[in-house]
């Protein structure tokens, strides 16, 4: 039995509706009617049915009218067209614009049905292809997830969720690699519009004269090599969120544009004249300080302040070094073929102490340099790549003289060194500095109280 299986029959014939339900009924599948395209096209969009027996012939709307529309609207569908005229082109017309299949009156009602369960079949496949592709999109958000224990993180997570749906644009700021766009997939995907078009645009990989045609369109004859209609980034876009990364790049000419779209929510493609309405969301970043590029006239003050109603400010690498540990185990969790990987005590020490000019984008690679590197579970200093452990080689020793005064002296000096750097890197935190130094906390304040270091 098919009760859980809706099947709209939209003919303009009542008596054929009246058979076929009566016929689809026995075999235990829900039936809706329409008796004219403008009703069928409506009654798929309200209800999603899971298979559409679609006469070409009818009244108010055609048949193929209905078809073209459905196969951009809901092309997950499978629409089966009736048709008396076998012989013309309109069978070939319905399947290059969509049909799953087609059949011709009078038909073999054993044949339509056998048709009818392959098609409703083919759906359920659909369905699950959904599905699938959602598994792989949860299973992609490794990539995207938002990582970090620090108090810096943890305000940014507090304001993507007190943003996440508001229709607000939405600004980013931060170096290269500190992970601007994974906030931005974090809005998208915490926001109301999660189930809508979310597209990415690098503004600076663009040469200035494709990026308006990428980003509002073109229509045929526009320039040069546009020989069809293309619809831009921003219409792709519609309803859902648009991300301009290196925003910051866009010539000062496309700027007066896209403040007309934040402005007034429309646009014409290149070379075109009909006015397009959207209601698209912007999010967008930038590396540089754009205070300064307003002040330097290289980007206009009435964007900057559209684009900056909610403003968001990434910090570093090196201005959160207690976000290391975290970063280092979400890598080693993303990159890892079998097994489980960890870093050793040094690995981690040595990691802690770059300044990271690369940010997490840097980190990850090192990472996945080390677990390539690595043949085993635990991955140790001669695992990095060379250069940082040139760097520790170059910093392991202090910067004092031998000689000049006794080793209980210079033991001394060297282990003031150490818990001073220690108490830095946790932000005067005593019990993850012990953690770091490897010392227990009574031990650790003994030594804090001795050197004077509160």
């Amino acid at each position: 039995m098919h009760s859980n299986v809706t099947i709209l029959i939209a003919d303009d014939e009542a008596a054929m509706r009246k058979n076929l339900k009566e016929v689809l009924t026995d075999e235990g599948y829900t039936v809706d009617e329409a008796e004219n395209g403008e009703e069928a096209y409506k009654t798929a969009l309200r209800d999603k049915p899971d298979l559409i027996l679609l006469d070409i012939r009818m009244p108010v709307m055609d048949g193929m009218e209905v078809l073209s529309r459905l196969s951009e609207q809901l092309p997950q569908i499978p629409v089966i067209i009736f048709t008396a005229f076998g012989t013309s082109e309109r069978p070939i017309e319905a399947m290059k614009a969509g049909a799953y299949d087609y059949v011709e009156k009078p038909f073999d009602l054993e044949e339509l049905l056998l048709l009818i369960k392959r098609a409703v079949e083919y759906s359920g496949m659909q369905h699950e292809l959904k599905e699938l592709r959602r598994e792989i999109s949860n299973s992609h958000s490794m990539n995207t997830k938002l990582v970090g224990t620090g108090g810096k993180m943890q305000q940014i997570f507090k304001m993507v969720g007190k943003v996440a749906n508001s229709d607000a644009n939405v600004l980013i700021l931060g170096e290269s690699g500190v992970g601007k766009e994974v906030i931005a997939d974090a809005i998208q995907r915490y926001s109301n519009r999660k189930d809508k078009p979310f597209i990415k645009v690098n503004c600076g990989a663009l040469p200035e004269s494709l990026l308006e045609s990428e980003l509002f369109g073109h229509e045929a004859g526009a320039f040069t090599g546009a020989g069809k209609q293309r619809k831009g980034r921003f219409e792709l876009a519609a309803g859902g969120t648009i991300f301009l990364d290196e925003i910051d790049s866009i010539p000062q000419a496309l700027q007066v544009k896209l403040l007309r779209v934040i402005q007034h929510k429309s646009f014409e493609r290149v070379g075109g004249e009909e006015t397009i309405t959207i209601n698209t969301r912007i999010i967008a970043a930038t590396n540089k300080n754009l205070e300064e590029e307003v002040k330097a006239g290289r980007f206009r003050e009435d964007l900057y302040y559209r684009l900056n109603i909610i403003f968001i400010k990434v910090p570093p690498l090196r201005e959160k070094p207690e976000d290391i540990p975290a970063l280092v185990d979400h890598f080693l969790e993303k990159y890892r073929t079998t097994g489980k990987h960890f870093v050793s005590e040094d690995v981690m020490r040595i990691l802690m102490e770059q300044k990271w000019p690369g940010n997490i984008r840097e980190l990850e690679n090192v990472i996945q340099h080390a677990i390539v590197m690595s043949h085993g579970d635990v991955i140790t200093p001669e695992h990095l790549p060379q250069r940082m452990r040139n760097h520790v080689q170059a910093t392991e020793s202090p910067d004092f003289e031998l000689g000049a005064n006794s080793l209980k002296f210079l033991t001394s000096k060297y282990e003031k060194k150490l818990i001073q750097k220690a108490l830095q890197k946790t932000g005067g935190n005593k019990t993850k500095a012990a953690e770091l130094l490897q010392v227990n906390r009574r031990q650790l304040f003994t030594k804090i109280k001795q050197y004077r270091l509160e």
